[in-house]
């Protein structure tokens, strides 16, 4: 699994490599640095210049106010957020007195944030707090619906050193971005998949396999298999039935 190991027993994977007496590694392909404060104010972001700001992961939020501490900026009571859901509004409380801000959220779909909450305070400027790597829609879909907004890298996915993995086979490579087949390549310049199934998740994770020439063998979310956990049963499942697994 190219994600860090989960913070406890309860973790899906746990379960299904107990379920299916599998082993399971974690080992992050990629990390998160956050950008300077020098590199911040090259891009000559004025963050009290605006009246809102957007949060699409926890790790913005992490980030937005790490960086409002080292430019010794004072958020205003006044700043209004909208996340895109409701665990990463709550998130705020550690940041923030939660009770007493204008706080809105979605159900994790960006468009729908834009289109129920966003576009309600289209009067408002709004900040965009985000990793060097970001969806494309997020701006786009912004700039369809007329909000007015600025983008601010506050963060960047380098890739991980994976050298230690060089003697190590594994029968199943998973991922969760394009950042770590980034990774993967970065580290193994003359990778091989051979017989090695690579599984990952999400659309733009999909093409950045094929893309790199690799077979792509489990593939969530999909009508049978919403999570990734259960792709991989699904496939497990399937190869202990038949000896294979298409």
């Amino acid at each position: 699994m190219s994600q860090p190991e989960p913070a406890n027993d309860k973790s899906p994977y746990l379960e299904m490599a107990e379920r299916n007496s599998i082993k399971v590694d974690f080992r992050p392909f990629i990390k998160v640095e956050g950008v300077t404060a020098k590199e911040f104010r090259q891009n000559r972001i004025d963050i009290l210049e605006h009246t809102a700001v957007i949060f699409t992961s926890r790790t913005a939020i992490d980030h937005f106010f790490r960086m409002a501490e080292e430019l010794r900026i004072i958020v205003p009571d006044s700043m209004k957020y909208f996340c895109i859901s409701e665990s990463v509004a709550l998130y705020l409380q550690k940041y923030i007195v939660y009770r007493k801000r204008k706080i809105f959220y979605g159900k994790n779909i960006f468009k729908e944030l834009v289109e129920q909450e966003i576009s309600k305070h289209s009067s408002e400027i709004f900040l965009v707090p985000l990793s060097d790597i970001h969806k494309p829609e997020i701006p786009r879909i912004l700039d369809k619906n007329k909000i007015k907004f600025t983008r601010a890298i506050l963060y960047r996915t380098v890739c991980n050193d994976l050298s230690d993995l060089s003697d190590v086979n594994y029968d199943i490579l998973v991922f969760y971005s394009p950042s770590g087949i980034k990774s993967l390549f970065q580290n193994f310049p003359g990778f091989q998949q051979n017989d090695t199934k690579i599984a990952c998740f999400g659309p733009h994770t999909a093409r950045a396999v094929k893309k790199a020439g690799l077979r792509l063998d489990i593939e969530a979310p999909s009508p049978k298999a919403p999570s990734m956990t259960m792709a991989l049963e699904n496939y497990i499942k399937e190869f202990n039935k038949n000896g294979s697994a298409k």
